[in-house]
């Protein structure tokens, strides 16, 4: 390991704040895909108990979608202050948020106990965890991308990376505490372990970032932040936020399909909570791989061409997913999960991380930047809910979610083609990067407005 007392301070800070953006997000994401799962394969028996099972199930993806459409207020409220007072103040509070949150989760009495006041409670505890995990995003994007001096898909990557790990912390912590009990424990009292257990990862992510400086690009622009960086972003750049949005959504509608309603897709056609489980832990594992490297490739060949790459093989994709999943073999779901989860998904998704932090100015960045990639992230919380009431209702099985899937992969294509290239550009610039008509090398300048 090298001697940090040798290496440079700005060097030193950015090892510390990928470090901070990594952990901090696996903290961030363990809390809020610990939910996904658990709304999956026990909050439909626990909270939704007077339902019948397939009504349970659609009303359990509704409170797991509460967090997403919660996630957008999260992004304006700390980008807001985190354009004018820091990055570095809003991460720690988005943190202590989630990890209260969690634990109040893995506390709550259940229907049984108190009617209707538990999934009450749930949906309430669960819209601070979106707002939370919003405004945890762009802020520790931020402060990797704006420490790093070279290869910033890269560096960013790794907030990205932490939400695959922190699903595999999240799917293992269930795993191995649905493996040690009963059905009838698990279901009882054994599903709250997993939420208790935040504390510590809240302690571990405190620790982590506590230790990083303010980053260089926002101490530097410090005296030029905007009073309104929502205003800006809304008022000059809506074209900007739009295209973002849409490069963002089909990265989102993928994740909550593979990580989300295919869980409980799987288990609905015979596979086992179990067998789905391992899968989903293997292929989110391997998603942290895939992740950081199509995101270190886009800063070599650029972003537009990994994330049209992937959009244009997820739009095939779609199509074999659940086919090869209705062959109840389990090293086909395994398959499955892994192609999807740790190979295709990763294309569309890692990139994001550096693409959404060049689009906005230093200004208006964490506003522009978490607004666009939260809004994109609905399609992570709708889509399970969607396709589980197209489900309930007969409407069309699973060849319509794979046409909606392939439908919001064409739209990442379009909107990529007219955003065009972002990865050489000056994060330091007072302007946001926009497409300029007619740019042959299909590079993005700063604005000239």
């Amino acid at each position: 390991m090298p001697n940090l007392s040798s290496t440079p301070p700005n060097r030193i800070q950015l090892r510390r704040a990928v470090a901070s953006s990594f952990v901090g997000s696996v903290v961030e994401y363990y809390d809020f895909l610990l939910y996904a799962t658990a709304s999956a394969v026990v909050f439909s028996k626990v909270f939704f108990s007077a339902l019948d099972p397939l009504t349970a199930t659609v009303a359990s993806f509704g409170t797991f979608a509460t967090g997403y459409l919660a996630r957008p207020l999260g992004g304006v409220i700390f980008g807001h202050f985190g354009d004018r007072l820091g990055r570095k103040r809003m991460l720690v509070l988005t943190m202590i948020l989630m990890g209260v949150a969690s634990v109040l989760i893995g506390l709550l009495p259940t229907y049984e106990q108190i009617g209707v006041l538990a999934p009450v409670a749930l949906v309430t505890l669960r819209i601070l965890q979106g707002i939370a995990v919003g405004g945890e995003w762009g802020g520790a994007v931020l402060m990797s991308a704006e420490h790093a001096t070279s290869r910033r898909g890269l560096w960013a990557s790794f907030t990205n990376a932490g939400a695959p790990f922190g699903m595999v912390l999240s799917t293992g912590a269930l795993t191995v505490t649905a493996a040690a009990l009963s059905d009838t424990a698990f279901l009882s009292w054994g599903w709250r372990i997993p939420f208790l257990l935040s504390v510590v990862l809240l302690a571990i992510g405190l620790f982590v970032r506590l230790r990083v400086e303010e980053t260089p690009v926002f101490e530097e622009a410090r005296e030029r932040t905007s009073r309104a960086p929502l205003l800006d972003v809304l008022r000059d750049h809506p074209r900007v936020l739009l295209l973002g949005v849409g490069v963002g959504l089909s990265a989102f509608v993928a994740q909550g399909t593979l990580t989300t309603y295919l869980i409980a897709y799987s288990v609905r056609t015979g596979f086992t909570r179990q067998t789905v489980l391992n899968c989903l832990t293997l292929s989110s594992a391997l998603a942290v791989l895939g992740i950081i490297g199509w995101s270190a490739l886009s800063d070599r060949v650029g972003r537009r061409p990994v994330v049209l790459t992937g959009a244009l093989l997820m739009a095939v994709y779609g199509f074999v997913l659940f086919p090869m999943v209705d062959t109840g073999s389990t090293a086909m779901l395994a398959v499955a999960l892994v192609l999807g989860q740790s190979v295709l998904h990763p294309l569309m998704y890692g990139p994001l991380a550096a693409l959404y932090t060049e689009l906005f100015a230093t200004g208006s960045r964490y506003t522009g930047a978490s607004l666009g990639y939260q809004l994109a992230g609905l399609g992570a919380g709708l889509a399970p809910l969607l396709f589980a009431q197209l489900d309930a209702s007969g409407g069309g099985g699973t060849t319509t979610i794979s046409v909606i899937i392939a439908a919001c992969c064409l739209l990442t294509v379009v909107c990529m083609l007219a955003l065009r290239e972002t990865s050489r550009r000056d994060l330091t610039s007072v302007l946001p990067a926009v497409p300029v008509p007619g740019d042959a090398a299909g590079t993005t300048k700063p604005s000239s407005v």
